[in-house]
């Protein structure tokens, strides 16, 4: 059960002044404060880094992965030209820690740890009279589904 958490929407575009995907601009990663790289992750296993900078593709993007530590991001034109900075990136607040459970369609009680604030099964929010919770285990009423991905978000 891997905790993670992902940047503030799950895939970073970014445009240039005309409103253009930024095809080819770079992203760098930085500790806060600072011009020491940091690393971003290509996923959620948190086990690929990203190049750093971070090229984007031909729609501006890139997939873009925090770990629990604050960032500035500085983002260039392809030809290295500076766009903008910005500094305190973190995922407190405004992402939260997830882990991600599968279900088999007939096991209803899964371990998590202590703190979840919310729970949701295939992006689908569990109301609080669907489970209960006694010592780090969630019981479901009923099993969630085969294959299904089950969301459990921490504060």
């Amino acid at each position: 059960m891997a905790t993670t958490s992902l940047s503030p929407t799950p895939k970073l575009q970014f445009f240039d002044a005309n409103g253009a995907p930024l095809v080819g601009g770079l992203l760098y990663t930085y500790e806060a404060g600072s011009t020491t790289p940091l690393a971003t992750y290509t996923d959620s296993t948190g086990v690929s880094a990203n190049t750093n900078p971070i090229v984007l593709d031909s729609r501006g993007e890139a997939n873009v992965w925090l770990s629990g530590d604050v960032y500035k991001f500085a983002l260039y034109t392809s030809a290295g030209v500076l766009i903008w900075t910005v500094d305190n990136i973190s995922t407190n607040g405004s992402n939260l820690p997830v882990t991600d459970l599968n279900g088999d369609g007939t096991t209803t009680a899964f371990a998590v740890d202590d703190g979840f604030t919310a729970i949701y099964i295939n992006g689908v929010y569990q109301n609080r009279n669907t489970y209960t919770v006694t010592s780090g285990t969630v019981t479901f009423s009923e099993a969630p589904p085969d294959t299904s991905i089950i969301e459990v978000v921490y504060s």
